[in-house]
């Protein structure tokens, strides 16, 4: 089970590089993410009726502000993507969350 989850709400510039957009996140991006110390699984989900995306990864760590500065560093050395297609204004939302409770019936 996860230790947290690190959302990410953002979408794409314009209409015309939307599908540059998906691609770079759906095939370069999660793949990259998941490649990070503690990040296990990732999913992006669509806002319905709204053209945002949420990117949902999931965590497994004992120090989740560990993983947040390796996401830092990782960005930094180039060994992530830039974003393609990204919107920055408004910037992308992030939050890390840090799991308090969970049920799966």
């Amino acid at each position: 089970m996860p230790t947290g989850i690190l959302f990410v709400e953002s979408s794409p510039k314009s209409a015309d590089e939307a599908a540059a957009y998906h691609e770079w996140y759906e095939n370069t991006h999660l793949a990259e993410m998941c490649k990070l110390d503690g990040v296990v699984a990732a999913r992006r989900l669509a806002v319905v009726g709204e053209d945002s995306f949420i990117a949902l990864y999931e965590i497994e760590a004992d120090d989740l502000d560990a993983v947040r500065a390796g996401l830092g560093e990782a960005s930094r050395s180039g060994q992530m993507s830039p974003p393609v297609g990204l919107r920055t204004d408004p910037p992308p939302t992030v939050r890390l969350l840090r799991d308090i409770a969970s049920l799966r019936p």
